[in-house]
């Protein structure tokens, strides 16, 4: 009988190892692992990752790089918009999962799969993104969770992989860490309950830097494109930004929010080129966009956001969002300043030639060029009158 063809999300982790010795050895499929590297892992940890698979007698192993689609795909939208999800979180983990899960379903797809799994537990978001994602782009695969289907705790995988001779040193990490492009979740003791804050030990990025420093990051149509005058990619501007920003602590916090399975959750995260990114851009457009740009802007990148965060990307709305999102950034082009220091940065102002300050209409508080006081005087007295009616007829105070 001919084995059935698998491909299982593989991180390396206790997890994923033993999905991959249980699906490989209890069941005896034909497995196969990918890591999907969405700028979350370094050319050393991709390496270790596949000795790891091969330590598990896995044979066919790859790595799916997806860090330009990434971008491409999903950041850059999550710029334009300025998301945070309630105003604090930029979708670190959030988005390359989804990103994570088209890889592998297509991956799936194109070697001829019959099953895609993944070593997601029952209790959090992971499970139902990836699902999503698997349920719309290969319906016809069926999906395995060994996982959250045995209710497996901690001890009981390690105590199943001894018994198949996999003894390795699974040390359950104090913290659990997450590393990614546009920023690293941290997770602990802490975060599960409402008033501790992690301690500076649970931050992978510890604070190196007690200066101050001012980079100028430019921008060009809504994306990221140069530090310093330096160009380069969007991509390895995120990487640069965050090597430099980095070291001072900054873009640190702590997300609470609604689960999409219903409970309020507590995480950790440091993204200091997310949060600056998103700010400075947030800043220009201030200087650029229009009031009811900024304002439907709001809107659908917040609802873009929510969409994202619980793995609803596929969904043709998202499309539709993305390209009002994309036709507000025709002038988002300048240089935010930006000063640096130890635990916080500050937006010190922008430069650009389409800064509607520039405008000799007139500067605010200090001159009207544009009008006179009789044409203030007869403009406000017709913006009362919405008011000054209803008022008189429905007796308001």
């Amino acid at each position: 009988m001919k084995k059935k063809k698998v491909v299982l999300a593989f991180s390396g982790g206790l997890d994923t190892s033993y999905c991959a010795v249980y699906l490989g050895k209890e069941k005896n499929y034909d497995l196969y692992t990918a890591l999907v590297n969405t700028g979350g892992f370094s050319e050393n940890e991709i390496q270790k990752t596949e000795e790891q698979a091969s330590s598990l007698g896995i044979q066919n192993h790859t790595c799916l790089d997806v860090t330009g689609q990434y971008y491409q795909k999903g950041i850059r939208y999550l710029i334009y918009g300025n998301v945070l999800k309630n105003n604090t979180y930029p979708l670190s983990v959030s988005a390359e999962r989804v990103f994570q899960a088209v890889a592998i379903a297509n991956y799936a797809i194109e070697i001829g799969a019959d099953a895609i799994a993944h070593g997601s537990t029952g209790a959090g978001n992971d499970q139902v993104r990836f699902d999503l994602v698997f349920n719309v782009l290969a319906p016809e695969l069926e999906i395995i969770t060994p996982i959250r289907d045995q209710k497996l705790s901690r001890e009981e995988e390690v105590s199943y992989l001894e018994k198949n001779g996999i003894k390795q040193e699974w040390a359950k990490a104090k913290y659990s860490v997450n590393k990614g492009l546009w920023g690293t979740s941290v997770g602990g003791a802490e975060t599960l309950t409402s008033n501790l804050p992690l301690p500076e030990e649970a931050w992978p990025q510890k604070v190196t830097k007690c200066d101050t420093r001012t980079i100028e990051l430019g921008f060009e149509n809504g994306e990221p494109v140069s530090i310093d005058g330096k160009s380069d990619s969007p991509v390895e501007i995120i990487k640069k930004l965050q090597e430099i920003a980095g070291p001072y602590g900054v873009g640190r916090d702590i997300h609470v929010g609604d689960t999409i399975i219903g409970i309020k959750g507590r995480v950790g995260f440091e993204a200091a080129a997310a949060m600056i990114i998103l700010k400075a851009h947030e800043q220009l457009e201030k200087h650029i966009l229009g009031k009811w740009q900024i304002y439907w802007k709001d809107q659908l990148a917040n609802w873009y956001g929510m969409m994202m965060h619980e793995g609803q990307y596929l969904d043709p709305v998202m499309r539709n969002i993305e390209s009002f999102l994309e036709s507000t950034q025709k002038y988002v082009t300048g240089t935010a300043i930006i000063k640096l220091a130890p635990h916080r940065f500050e937006i010190s102002g922008i430069e650009s030639d389409y800064d509607l300050m520039q405008s000799e209409f007139g500067q605010y508080g200090e001159m009207n060029n544009a009008w006179s006081g009789e044409d203030v005087k007869g403009f406000t007295k017709i913006l009362a009158n919405s008011t000054l009616i209803q008022k008189e007829v429905q007796n308001e105070d």
